[in-house]
């Protein structure tokens, strides 16, 4: 399944191409975050229902990423990729000209239902040009433009919003999603489609346990980082006592910190894949579990940023692992990673919701973020135990007698 495919170009530039669409991905997810009170503004809705536009977007991800996935599982890996940056370009163009707040949540939900499913099919053909013991690194190649992302485009967009208002930066979106559609149209391999390969086929990842609990390991363990995350920017204001002017060097340390996971991490995970997994949950609970105390000063809190956008690495890690166990479904299993990610984007934000207003404090949210952390780790050890079970049954049916 691996090393199969023949690029019709370099395998560092296939990769290249396969990352500029991530940072495009990547520029529109978190940078709608930080425009947010300039498209409310000008769409005539409060923050808490502009609020909405960002969940429109992560629902579109979460039902697109199985739905294409199972749908397109005929059409070539690369057709499929140029298709969904064709989809992903159009839903941003609309998303700058919505004229009311209506078709604004329709075009966001229009834009994120490619998301999870180019993620999950770039990987797939990242990783096949690539011998198998370094699939992970390949894996990382196209997710490091979306790390890219928290630290370049996210700030340019931002500033892009400020000087020529939000609009241009969903169209700027929209131009890299064609570039990456051009670029992956030039560099990506020709190969057709598996012949054997049908929707029926993909759909078989669904009735295979250790997929189910690699997603649930993302869906919860990933869920502390986005706790944090999401009430940055009123921690940072309220209990670090900054000006809102430093809060995004907060956000680009998140960005460095998942940009340096990515490097690190794979090299480490091509070699012991579920170890690295512990190791970095490990890392996040204790991450998260120092961030009240480190969010009392300015200094200490860039480093605790630094170290939870660290653990962001675990997305890579599990790409890989549902490499491993999906069987013949490879599509819908590694675009579902992504839609996973997306529930822990809602679990983690809605669940330090909760602690804060329960009058625990905004930095409550590094303990539900550990707890989160930890449940992920309880998940992968599940997930280890039942592997382990199997092959003691496969071996003892295998024994004579």
């Amino acid at each position: 399944m691996h090393g199969t495919f023949k690029p019709a170009a370099p395998v560092g530039l296939v990769h290249l191409a396969l990352a500029v669409g991530g940072f495009a991905i990547g520029t529109t997810e978190f940078a709608t975050m930080s425009l947010l009170p300039d498209f409310a503004r000008s769409l005539r809705i409060d923050a808490p229902t502009a609020g909405h536009v960002i969940s429109a977007y992560a629902l579109g991800v979460v039902v697109g990423a199985p739905l294409l996935a199972v749908l397109a599982a005929r059409l070539p890996r690369r057709t499929l990729l140029i298709g969904l940056m064709l989809l992903f370009a159009i839903g941003n163009a609309l998303s700058g000209l919505a004229p009311s707040y209506g078709w604004m949540l329709a075009f966001r939900f229009l834009a994120g239902l490619p998301h999870g499913a180019y993620f999950g099919i770039a990987s797939l053909v990242a990783a096949s040009l690539v011998p198998v013991e370094k699939r992970t690194q390949a894996v990382a190649r196209v997710l490091l433009g979306l790390t890219v992302a928290t630290i370049v485009g996210v700030p340019l967009a931002n500033l892009m919003g400020q000087v020529l208002g939000w609009r241009w930066c969903f169209a700027v979106v929209a131009a890299l999603a064609l570039l990456t559609a051009g670029l992956v149209w030039l560099y990506a391999p020709r190969e057709g489609a598996p012949s054997d390969a049908s929707p029926l086929k993909e759909l078989s990842a669904l009735g295979r346990a250790q997929v189910w609990l690699t997603l649930a390991v993302g869906a919860i363990g990933f869920g502390g980082l986005f706790a944090v995350y999401t009430y940055l920017a009123d921690t940072m204001v309220a209990v670090t006592h900054v000006s809102p002017r430093l809060v995004p060097l907060a956000l680009m340390a998140f960005g460095i910190g998942m940009t340096a996971g990515n490097l690190v991490v794979p090299r480490f995970a091509d070699r012991a894949l579920l170890p690295s997994a512990a190791a970095i949950l490990v890392w996040s609970i204790v991450a998260l579990a120092l961030w009240p105390l480190a969010a009392q000063q300015f200094g200490t809190a860039l480093v605790a940023m630094v170290a939870i956008g660290f653990g962001g690495s675990l997305a890579t890690v599990l790409q890989t692992r549902l490499m491993d166990v999906a069987g013949d479904a490879q599509g819908l299993a590694a675009a579902l990673n992504h839609s996973a990610f997306n529930v822990a984007n809602a679990l983690g934000p809605w669940l330090g919701g909760l602690a804060i207003a329960a009058g625990y404090g905004w930095t409550s949210t590094g303990w539900v973020g550990a707890g989160l952390a930890a449940g992920g780790l309880a998940m992968l050890g599940v997930s280890v135990a039942v592997g382990r079970r199997r092959k003691l049954l496969n071996r003892t049916r295998n024994e004579p007698g």
